[in-house]
């Protein structure tokens, strides 16, 4: 049995020979590359020496700009055209002799004659005056009522009211009325008509107490009157 001393001994023996093996295939390794590097170079300097050969050229494609076209057939088609019929020509329209047109043999009669004689006169220029004759007052427009919304049947309305000298009437008022939801509608109906005033001795003049009925007429769905 080898102790601890021995085997210390030999390891401390072995060490230079196991460094020089290992020197020695570091070399060989060197060398090797450092050849293969040397061969490489070699290489490539004969590679650039060489003489380049340009390869041959390709012949060069040719294309024909206007190409020949042969000549067309022109294909030809015969036909017979049948005989035309020979038409009648009409004869000429008739001669109508036209009388000559024969001057007149009486003289002309002679229209002139003496001038008679104008005397210019002077016209004096006034002020018109317009005189307008008497007359009572005349409507010039009536709107009609608006038929109230609650009335269910027809109705009517007795109107009383004056005319100012302008044709507007004022002092409306409604004496009866079949009822009463048709009195403000009749009232508002009148306030906007519009008269021609009164006349007398030439001069406007208010009308008093004109009296008028305002008629409500309300239909049915087949338009018939419903009675008040």
């Amino acid at each position: 049995m080898i102790d601890a001393t021995q085997a210390k001994n030999a390891h401390t023996h072995d060490s230079p020979s196991a460094a020089r093996r290992l020197t020695m295939g570091r070399m060989a390794a060197g060398i090797g590359a450092g050849a293969v590097t040397a061969g490489l170079f070699v290489l490539m300097a004969a590679l650039i020496r060489e003489e380049f050969q340009p390869e041959d050229t390709l012949e060069l494609a040719q294309y024909e700009i206007n190409p020949r076209v042969d000549d067309i057939v022109v294909q030809t088609r015969t036909i017979t055209l049948s005989k035309m019929p020979v038409l009648d020509i009409p004869p000429p329209p008739p001669v109508v002799d036209i009388p000559a047109t024969q001057k007149p043999s009486e003289p002309i009669a002679d229209l002139g004659g003496a001038k008679p004689d104008f005397t210019p006169k002077t016209i004096k220029f006034e002020t018109p005056v317009f005189v307008e004759d008497d007359r009572n007052v005349q409507p010039i427009l009536r709107i009609p009522p608006q038929m109230p919304p609650r009335a269910d049947r027809s109705g009517h309305c007795m109107m009383r009211f004056n005319v100012s000298v302008e044709g507007q009437p004022y002092d409306v008022q409604a004496t009866s009325c079949s009822q009463s939801l048709f009195t403000g509608a009749s009232v508002r109906a009148v306030q906007n008509w519009r008269y021609r005033p009164k006349i007398r001795d030439g001069q406007p003049r208010p009308y008093l107490g004109v009296e008028t009925r305002i008629s409500f007429q309300l239909t049915d769905e087949r338009g018939r009157v419903i009675p008040e």
